[in-house]
């Protein structure tokens, strides 16, 4: 039989630009088709390619967005929010950092900047059903990050009251998800208030089990923080939507460990690198997946301190490719089974 996951796809948001063919959703498009993709995933956060506004609005403009997409020669796996994810829960110490994914005319204003990425979170709901899509990927956003270590102590409650807020934050949204048959792949990420599973247990169970709440499974952000990426598959696999083909490597030696020492990437211990340049086990990912059925894309996110796009990207097609499991509906030994004989069954086991 055909292999589930569907592949190789591309996220675009670190390819656009302002030159050719990385400024417009017809040129890139077909720039990642002649590359080996048959996806491609959009940030709904550039108008160089993509208006959530319009989409949300317009069955046409979605017809035309699909069309493009089609006369090039790929789909659309996911429609992706990570900035306006990120913006439904900021704590007041990333303000100014966060102003900058936000239109300027809500800048200095947090509520405002909030309104505005609720609001589109939900167009990107309406978008995704209008483009015939089934899940979407985005960020929860923090509010308790800043006091991940625990130096002063944290206080008690502290935590409870973070998901809680956070859940009443998302609840809404989701709820507006549901209705629009689609899921958030929350991709779970430092910096995030959800950044592993026992956080993401916190969240889902703040949120009820909401089942629209599921994961954008990115190794790359395991293997910094030290996290069993293979084990993570088994407890959470009937939550994972999407996926992120993102390699990393992390080399600790006796200056510096997780926390990379303020480094910039090249000189960290913990560093981001293009497929088959890390140390992520992807062989057994791909595995992983398949064997419980996993039937979505797999999306490179290129992401790399040493490898120009260009040439990640070029690379990433074809690994991916060579990694999707054709699942065999055939057992290695079926040549040596017979016909089921409940009487002989019982003379085996001394029953008869």
């Amino acid at each position: 039989m055909a292999g589930l996951i569907k592949g190789p796809a591309l996220f675009l948001a670190q390819f656009a630009g302002d030159d050719a063919p990385f400024n417009s959703l017809p040129a890139i498009a077909k720039w990642a088709a002649d590359l080996g993709y048959k996806g491609i995933q959009i940030p709904t956060f550039d108008g160089r390619l993509f208006d959530l506004d319009k989409a949300a609005e317009s069955d046409a403009y979605c017809d035309e967005v699909k069309g493009i997409c089609a006369d090039a020669g790929v789909e659309i796996s996911e429609l992706s929010t990570h900035l306006q994810g990120q913006l439904v829960a900021v704590h007041p110490a990333y303000d100014l950092a966060f102003d900058g994914f936000a239109p300027s005319q809500v800048h200095g204003n947090p509520k405002a900047r909030q309104a505005w990425a609720v609001d589109q979170m939900k167009k990107a709901a309406i978008a995704s059903k209008r483009l015939g899509l089934s899940a979407s990927v985005s960020f929860t956003g923090s509010l308790a990050f800043p006091y991940l270590y625990p130096w002063p102590q944290r206080p008690a409650g502290l935590i409870d009251e973070t998901f809680k807020e956070l859940a009443a934050r998302w609840k809404p949204i989701l709820d507006v998800y549901d209705e629009n048959g689609v899921d958030v792949g929350y991709e779970i990420h430092p910096g995030e208030d959800v950044f592993d599973g026992a956080t993401f247990e916190m969240f889902l169970e703040a949120l009820g089990g909401h089942k629209r709440c599921q994961i954008n499974y990115d190794p790359s952000h395991f293997l910094l923080q030290q996290l069993d990426y293979l084990a993570f598959i088994d407890i959470y696999h009937e939550r994972i939507c999407a996926y992120h083909v993102k390699d990393a490597e992390f080399n600790p030696d006796g200056r510096q460990g997780v926390y990379s020492g303020y480094q910039g990437w090249v000189n960290r211990a913990g560093r981001f690198r293009s497929l088959g340049d890390g140390q992520v086990d992807f062989s057994g990912i791909f595995s992983k997946l398949a064997q419980y059925g996993y039937d979505s894309w797999a999306v490179l996110e290129w992401e790399c301190c040493l490898k120009s796009p260009e040439q990640g990207a070029a690379e990433g097609a074809p690994f991916i490719e060579s990694r999707i499991i054709e699942v065999t509906d055939k057992a290695f030994d079926d040549f040596a089974g017979g016909e089921t004989d409940q009487e002989q069954i019982r003379k085996m086991l001394g029953l008869s």
